[in-house]
């Protein structure tokens, strides 16, 4: 880490508006974090992938769906429920239509929209996949906490997510894009 006290010694002396640095412990806690996020969802990934064929990303769409009423949502809907560009859930859609496990649909209110409609095949695989996904789930991240650190845990990414979701109109945002 040496490099790091480096560029913040480096930026001390170049301006004392500089950034606040974070200090060790955050650093520490801030590599954890990436770490553990960073192989659980490969872990994720590569379970779903072996066992129902879909990367992580494709079942969070068709659990979106499944969850909705009709098994169906607006493309812009689904794509702010899974925090991605429009771009790269059209792409998503397009493969998960060429499995069978979706279909598009024109809207009538909105010539522009379409529904991506999760069909009966592509509920039966979300039914097949999901038991393992669950078990994996519960293997990687809650049979390892307590139940007071599981709160936690629950409660620090609310506060995160609360603080990155703007609010504002003309906010940069993945699924306006």
């Amino acid at each position: 880490m040496k490099w790091w006290s480096e560029v913040v010694e480096y930026t001390k002396n170049a301006s004392a508006d500089g950034p606040q640095w974070l200090t060790a412990e955050e650093q520490l806690v801030w590599r954890s974090y990436l770490h553990a996020t960073t192989l659980l969802e490969d872990h994720l990934d590569r379970q779903l992938q072996r066992d129902a064929g879909m990367p992580h990303i494709y079942y969070g769409l068709l659990v979106k769906l499944a969850e909705s009423p009709g098994r169906r949502l607006r493309m812009t809907e689904l794509a702010m429920d899974a925090k991605i560009t429009r771009s790269r859930l059209s792409h998503a859609v397009a493969r998960l239509e060429k499995n069978g496990w979706v279909r598009r649909e024109d809207c009538p209110s909105d010539r522009r929209g379409q529904f991506a409609v999760l069909t009966d095949q592509g509920l039966e695989v979300l039914r097949r996949a999901a038991p393992g996904h669950v078990a994996l789930v519960r293997a990687a991240l809650f049979d390892r906490l307590t139940p007071e650190q599981q709160k936690s845990l629950g409660e620090i990414m609310e506060i995160v997510a609360e603080g990155l979701q703007p609010n504002e109109a003309g906010a940069d945002l993945p699924w306006l894009r």
